[in-house]
């Protein structure tokens, strides 16, 4: 278990719980902008022995983030992480599931998870078309074009709203209840990530409808921007945030 303080002088939410999956992994942008709207984080990693608490009365929210794992794997910890998930929709606190994070939310649902038939992957910038719903989630536009970096997906599980959808992978955005999110893609990535994850995992760009490591550079100076206004505001909506001046909309 890992505590950070918010990096600014006041905290103005309990703890946010941050499951991650890696043993290096960080929150990134998500990570660095929840500080900034005032919530400390409460990291946590249950791959590696870390315990989740029994409910979130202690947290503003959970936000699980992505793995080179699948959400079919039979680990112990995967399952657990899995049943937990009851947890926040059960108590309508916020949640939001990134990539990984999401398909363990639709698995929690019932929904299964699953690669593409003809063994596509989505590794790279891609675009996505939001709906109506998604369009009018928060004060920003709904990105049109995102960073991926998956092998598998869902369809949009029964009891859900789609917010945005894919081209290969259906579901990239969904709503569960008032508070619970699930996202295929990655708000949470920097700059740095992305050339890290270019490097550390280069067997990744070899499958089909990968993206070479170029376009994943070229793409984060093209529409890094766009994503990063909506990540701010979505946030904001997430938490339940009053505005917050001067938030910077990049890393």
């Amino acid at each position: 278990m890992n505590f950070c303080a918010s990096s600014s002088s006041w905290s103005q939410y309990k703890p946010v719980l941050v499951v991650l999956h890696g043993e290096q992994s960080t929150p990134g942008r998500i990570g660095r902008l929840l500080r900034e709207l005032g919530a400390p984080l409460d990291i946590r990693r249950p791959r590696f022995g870390d315990p989740l608490p029994e409910n979130l009365h202690e947290h503003a929210g959970a936000v699980f983030f992505g793995g080179p794992m699948s959400a079919n794997d039979e680990e112990d910890w995967l399952k657990r992480e899995i049943d937990w998930l009851a947890a926040p929709l059960k108590e309508n606190k916020p949640y939001l599931g990134i990539c990984l994070g999401a398909q363990l939310l639709a698995r929690q649902l019932g929904q299964k998870v699953d690669a593409h038939p003809e063994g596509k992957v989505e590794v790279g910038y891609y675009p996505i078309h939001p709906t109506e719903d998604g369009h009018g989630l928060c004060e920003s536009p709904f990105p049109n074009r995102v960073y991926q970096w998956h092998r598998e997906g869902f369809d949009c599980p029964e009891g859900a709203v789609l917010l945005a959808e894919g081209e290969d992978f259906e579901a990239q955005a969904i709503q569960v209840g008032e508070k619970a999110f699930g996202l295929q893609f990655h708000p949470d990535v920097t700059y740095e990530m992305i050339c890290r994850w270019t490097i550390t995992s280069l067997d990744r760009m070899n499958h089909p409808g990968a993206q070479s490591r170029q376009r994943h550079i070229d793409g984060w100076f093209q529409h890094d921007r766009s994503i990063a206004r909506w990540t701010i505001e979505f946030l904001k909506r997430w938490l339940g945030a009053p505005d917050v001046e001067r938030m910077a909309p990049a890393e």
